[in-house]
Protein backbone atom coordinates (compact mmCIF):
# COMPACT_ATOMS: atom_id res chain seq x y z
CA UNK A 1 0.00 0.00 0.00
CA UNK A 2 2.08 2.94 -1.20
CA UNK A 3 1.62 6.36 0.35
CA UNK A 4 -0.50 8.58 -1.82
CA UNK A 5 -1.91 12.08 -1.76
CA UNK A 6 -5.34 12.09 -3.28
CA UNK A 7 -4.92 10.11 -6.50
CA UNK A 8 -4.87 6.45 -7.41
CA UNK A 9 -2.52 5.41 -10.19
CA UNK A 10 -3.98 3.63 -13.18
CA UNK A 11 -1.97 0.84 -14.83
CA UNK A 12 -0.94 3.22 -17.61
CA UNK A 13 0.59 5.64 -15.12
CA UNK A 14 -2.20 8.19 -15.33
CA UNK A 15 -4.15 9.04 -12.22
CA UNK A 16 -7.77 9.37 -11.28
CA UNK A 17 -9.24 11.32 -8.36
CA UNK A 18 -9.51 9.17 -5.28
CA UNK A 19 -13.19 8.50 -4.77
CA UNK A 20 -12.93 8.52 -0.99
CA UNK A 21 -12.34 12.25 -1.29
CA UNK A 22 -15.86 12.70 -2.67
CA UNK A 23 -17.48 13.20 0.72
CA UNK A 24 -16.63 16.91 1.21
CA UNK A 25 -18.13 17.54 -2.21
CA UNK A 26 -21.34 15.52 -2.09
CA UNK A 27 -23.47 18.23 -3.77
CA UNK A 28 -21.09 18.24 -6.71
CA UNK A 29 -21.26 14.46 -6.90
CA UNK A 30 -25.04 14.62 -7.00
CA UNK A 31 -24.97 17.15 -9.84
CA UNK A 32 -22.51 15.03 -11.81
CA UNK A 33 -24.55 11.91 -11.31
CA UNK A 34 -27.76 13.64 -12.39
CA UNK A 35 -26.29 15.32 -15.44
CA UNK A 36 -24.01 12.56 -16.66
CA UNK A 37 -25.43 9.01 -16.53
CA UNK A 38 -22.12 7.32 -17.48
CA UNK A 39 -20.53 8.65 -14.28
CA UNK A 40 -22.08 5.74 -12.38
CA UNK A 41 -19.72 3.39 -14.17
CA UNK A 42 -17.05 5.88 -15.15
CA UNK A 43 -14.93 5.79 -12.01
CA UNK A 44 -13.78 3.40 -9.37
CA UNK A 45 -15.05 3.91 -5.84
CA UNK A 46 -12.30 3.23 -3.32
CA UNK A 47 -12.96 3.04 0.43
CA UNK A 48 -9.51 3.44 1.98
CA UNK A 49 -8.14 5.26 5.02
CA UNK A 50 -9.49 8.56 3.69
CA UNK A 51 -12.98 7.04 3.75
CA UNK A 52 -12.59 6.21 7.44
CA UNK A 53 -11.55 9.82 8.05
CA UNK A 54 -14.51 11.12 6.05
CA UNK A 55 -17.08 9.32 8.20
CA UNK A 56 -17.10 12.29 10.57
CA UNK A 57 -18.66 14.45 7.84
CA UNK A 58 -21.67 12.15 7.44
CA UNK A 59 -24.69 13.35 9.48
CA UNK A 60 -26.07 10.61 11.69
CA UNK A 61 -29.55 11.15 10.26
CA UNK A 62 -28.20 10.56 6.77
CA UNK A 63 -26.44 7.39 7.89
CA UNK A 64 -29.65 6.23 9.57
CA UNK A 65 -31.56 6.54 6.28
CA UNK A 66 -29.08 4.23 4.53
CA UNK A 67 -29.97 1.26 6.68
CA UNK A 68 -33.20 0.49 4.84
CA UNK A 69 -31.62 0.59 1.38
CA UNK A 70 -29.38 -2.46 1.46
CA UNK A 71 -29.67 -6.20 1.94
CA UNK A 72 -26.12 -7.53 2.03
CA UNK A 73 -24.60 -10.94 1.46
CA UNK A 74 -21.24 -11.01 3.23
CA UNK A 75 -18.92 -14.03 3.08
CA UNK A 76 -16.17 -13.72 5.67
CA UNK A 77 -14.19 -15.49 8.34
CA UNK A 78 -12.31 -13.96 11.24
CA UNK A 79 -10.50 -11.09 9.51
CA UNK A 80 -13.61 -10.06 7.63
CA UNK A 81 -15.50 -9.89 10.92
CA UNK A 82 -13.51 -6.75 11.71
CA UNK A 83 -15.95 -4.74 9.61
CA UNK A 84 -18.91 -6.14 11.52
CA UNK A 85 -17.22 -5.38 14.85
CA UNK A 86 -16.60 -1.82 13.69
CA UNK A 87 -20.23 -1.38 12.68
CA UNK A 88 -21.33 -2.63 16.10
CA UNK A 89 -18.96 -0.19 17.81
CA UNK A 90 -20.37 2.74 15.85
CA UNK A 91 -23.93 1.69 16.61
CA UNK A 92 -23.07 1.45 20.31
CA UNK A 93 -21.88 5.05 20.15
CA UNK A 94 -24.98 6.26 18.34
CA UNK A 95 -28.11 4.10 17.84
CA UNK A 96 -28.93 6.08 14.68
CA UNK A 97 -25.90 4.45 13.05
CA UNK A 98 -27.85 1.23 12.63
CA UNK A 99 -26.44 -1.11 9.95
CA UNK A 100 -28.64 -2.62 7.26
CA UNK A 101 -29.39 -6.33 7.08
CA UNK A 102 -26.35 -8.57 6.60
CA UNK A 103 -26.54 -12.24 5.75
CA UNK A 104 -23.18 -13.47 7.00
CA UNK A 105 -21.79 -16.69 5.60
CA UNK A 106 -18.74 -18.27 7.24
CA UNK A 107 -16.57 -18.38 4.15
CA UNK A 108 -13.81 -16.34 2.50
CA UNK A 109 -11.97 -15.98 -0.80
CA UNK A 110 -9.65 -18.88 -0.07
CA UNK A 111 -6.20 -19.47 -1.54
CA UNK A 112 -4.57 -19.80 -4.95
CA UNK A 113 -7.54 -19.39 -7.24
CA UNK A 114 -10.11 -21.09 -5.01
CA UNK A 115 -13.61 -20.49 -6.38
CA UNK A 116 -15.67 -22.49 -3.88
CA UNK A 117 -17.23 -19.24 -2.62
CA UNK A 118 -18.92 -18.59 -5.98
CA UNK A 119 -21.64 -21.32 -6.02
CA UNK A 120 -22.78 -20.38 -2.50
CA UNK A 121 -23.06 -16.76 -3.61
CA UNK A 122 -25.14 -17.70 -6.63
CA UNK A 123 -27.42 -19.91 -4.55
CA UNK A 124 -28.14 -17.09 -2.13
CA UNK A 125 -28.65 -14.42 -4.78
CA UNK A 126 -30.95 -16.69 -6.79
CA UNK A 127 -33.10 -17.23 -3.70
CA UNK A 128 -33.08 -13.62 -2.46
CA UNK A 129 -34.06 -11.08 -5.07
CA UNK A 130 -34.04 -8.46 -2.32
CA UNK A 131 -30.26 -8.79 -1.90
CA UNK A 132 -28.61 -5.81 -3.60
CA UNK A 133 -25.03 -5.90 -2.30
CA UNK A 134 -22.46 -8.67 -1.95
CA UNK A 135 -19.09 -8.58 -0.21
CA UNK A 136 -16.32 -11.14 0.19
CA UNK A 137 -13.22 -10.87 2.36
CA UNK A 138 -9.84 -12.56 2.40
CA UNK A 139 -8.39 -14.27 5.43
CA UNK A 140 -4.74 -15.18 4.77
CA UNK A 141 -5.38 -16.15 1.17
CA UNK A 142 -4.13 -12.97 -0.42
CA UNK A 143 -0.70 -13.22 1.22
CA UNK A 144 0.20 -16.55 -0.37
CA UNK A 145 -1.64 -16.03 -3.64
CA UNK A 146 -0.23 -15.72 -7.14
CA UNK A 147 -0.89 -13.35 -10.02
CA UNK A 148 -2.85 -16.13 -11.70
CA UNK A 149 -4.85 -16.82 -8.55
CA UNK A 150 -5.85 -13.18 -8.21
CA UNK A 151 -6.79 -13.10 -11.89
CA UNK A 152 -9.19 -15.97 -11.22
CA UNK A 153 -10.74 -14.07 -8.31
CA UNK A 154 -11.19 -10.97 -10.47
CA UNK A 155 -12.68 -12.98 -13.32
CA UNK A 156 -15.21 -14.63 -11.01
CA UNK A 157 -16.23 -11.23 -9.66
CA UNK A 158 -16.74 -10.03 -13.23
CA UNK A 159 -18.92 -13.06 -13.98
CA UNK A 160 -21.08 -12.38 -10.94
CA UNK A 161 -21.47 -8.74 -11.87
CA UNK A 162 -22.57 -9.70 -15.38
CA UNK A 163 -25.07 -12.30 -14.15
CA UNK A 164 -26.52 -10.18 -11.32
CA UNK A 165 -26.64 -6.59 -12.59
CA UNK A 166 -28.96 -5.47 -9.80
CA UNK A 167 -26.38 -6.38 -7.15
CA UNK A 168 -23.45 -4.16 -6.15
CA UNK A 169 -20.31 -6.28 -5.70
CA UNK A 170 -17.59 -5.05 -3.35
CA UNK A 171 -14.00 -6.08 -4.07
CA UNK A 172 -11.44 -6.25 -1.24
CA UNK A 173 -7.71 -6.25 -0.68
CA UNK A 174 -6.13 -8.63 1.82
CA UNK A 175 -5.14 -7.69 5.37
CA UNK A 176 -1.56 -6.70 6.10
CA UNK A 177 0.89 -9.41 7.11
CA UNK A 178 4.08 -7.50 7.98
CA UNK A 179 5.88 -8.39 4.75
CA UNK A 180 6.03 -4.75 3.62
CA UNK A 181 6.43 -3.28 0.14
CA UNK A 182 8.81 -6.03 -0.98
CA UNK A 183 6.40 -8.84 -0.05
CA UNK A 184 4.02 -10.86 -2.15
CA UNK A 185 0.97 -9.42 -0.39
CA UNK A 186 1.91 -5.91 -1.51
CA UNK A 187 2.06 -7.09 -5.12
CA UNK A 188 -1.24 -8.96 -4.95
CA UNK A 189 -3.04 -6.06 -3.26
CA UNK A 190 -1.64 -3.72 -5.90
CA UNK A 191 -2.93 -6.10 -8.56
CA UNK A 192 -6.44 -5.95 -7.08
CA UNK A 193 -6.28 -2.21 -6.58
CA UNK A 194 -5.02 -1.49 -10.08
CA UNK A 195 -7.72 -3.71 -11.58
CA UNK A 196 -10.47 -1.95 -9.64
CA UNK A 197 -9.23 1.48 -10.65
CA UNK A 198 -8.74 0.45 -14.26
CA UNK A 199 -12.12 -1.28 -14.55
CA UNK A 200 -14.29 1.10 -12.50
CA UNK A 201 -14.99 -1.25 -9.61
CA UNK A 202 -15.95 -0.70 -5.99
CA UNK A 203 -13.13 -1.58 -3.61
CA UNK A 204 -13.00 -1.84 0.15
CA UNK A 205 -9.27 -1.35 0.64
CA UNK A 206 -8.73 -3.42 3.77
CA UNK A 207 -4.94 -3.09 3.60
CA UNK A 208 -4.85 0.66 3.05
CA UNK A 209 -7.05 1.29 6.09
CA UNK A 210 -4.56 -0.68 8.20
CA UNK A 211 -1.60 1.24 6.78
CA UNK A 212 -2.39 4.80 7.90
CA UNK A 213 -3.23 6.42 11.22
CA UNK A 214 -5.76 9.29 11.35
CA UNK A 215 -2.94 11.83 11.00
CA UNK A 216 -1.98 10.24 7.69
CA UNK A 217 1.26 8.67 8.90
CA UNK A 218 2.10 5.63 6.78
CA UNK A 219 3.17 2.26 8.23
CA UNK A 220 4.43 0.19 5.27
CA UNK A 221 5.62 -2.74 7.40
CA UNK A 222 2.54 -3.01 9.60
CA UNK A 223 0.70 -6.28 10.17
CA UNK A 224 -2.94 -7.09 10.81
CA UNK A 225 -2.24 -6.57 14.54
CA UNK A 226 -2.22 -2.80 13.88
CA UNK A 227 0.55 -1.90 16.29
CA UNK A 228 0.19 1.77 15.42
CA UNK A 229 -3.37 1.52 16.76
CA UNK A 230 -2.00 0.72 20.21
CA UNK A 231 0.42 3.64 20.07
CA UNK A 232 -2.29 5.98 18.80
CA UNK A 233 -4.71 5.05 21.55
CA UNK A 234 -2.10 5.70 24.23
CA UNK A 235 -2.32 9.40 23.39
CA UNK A 236 -5.87 9.67 22.02
CA UNK A 237 -9.30 8.66 23.25
CA UNK A 238 -10.31 5.46 21.46
CA UNK A 239 -13.45 3.36 21.74
CA UNK A 240 -13.22 -0.17 23.07
CA UNK A 241 -14.81 -3.43 22.01
CA UNK A 242 -15.08 -6.95 23.33
CA UNK A 243 -12.77 -8.29 20.66
CA UNK A 244 -11.44 -7.27 17.26
CA UNK A 245 -10.30 -10.49 15.58
CA UNK A 246 -6.49 -10.64 15.23
CA UNK A 247 -6.23 -6.91 15.84
CA UNK A 248 -6.87 -3.77 17.86
CA UNK A 249 -10.39 -2.41 18.38
CA UNK A 250 -9.42 0.88 16.73
CA UNK A 251 -8.66 -1.00 13.51
CA UNK A 252 -12.17 -2.48 13.53
CA UNK A 253 -13.61 0.92 14.34
CA UNK A 254 -12.02 2.56 11.33
CA UNK A 255 -13.14 -0.24 9.03
CA UNK A 256 -16.69 0.28 10.21
CA UNK A 257 -16.38 3.97 9.38
CA UNK A 258 -15.03 3.22 5.91
CA UNK A 259 -17.92 0.84 5.26
CA UNK A 260 -20.45 3.55 6.13
CA UNK A 261 -18.71 5.94 3.75
CA UNK A 262 -18.91 3.51 0.84
CA UNK A 263 -22.58 2.84 1.63
CA UNK A 264 -23.28 6.57 1.58
CA UNK A 265 -21.71 6.89 -1.86
CA UNK A 266 -23.70 3.92 -3.15
CA UNK A 267 -26.90 5.39 -1.69
CA UNK A 268 -26.25 8.64 -3.53
CA UNK A 269 -25.67 6.81 -6.78
CA UNK A 270 -28.87 4.78 -6.31
CA UNK A 271 -30.91 7.85 -5.42
CA UNK A 272 -29.62 9.80 -8.38
CA UNK A 273 -30.25 6.88 -10.71
CA UNK A 274 -33.86 6.73 -9.58
CA UNK A 275 -34.30 10.47 -10.07
CA UNK A 276 -33.23 10.45 -13.72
Amino acid sequence: VPPHSGNHAQPNGASVPMKSMVTPFLPAVLVLLLLSPPIIHADAIIADHHAADAFASLPATTVDSIGDRFHIYYAHTSHGSQIMTGLAMLEAENPLVDPPYFYERSDDLGHLGDTSWVPYTRTYLDAHAECNMAMFSWCGGCSDNTEEGIDIYLAKMEELEADYPAVTFIYMTGHLDGSGPSGNLYARNSQIRDYCVGHDKILFDFADIESYDPDGSYYPDESDACNWCLDWCLTHTCPTCGSCAHSHCFNCYRKGKAWWWISQVMSLITACTHQR
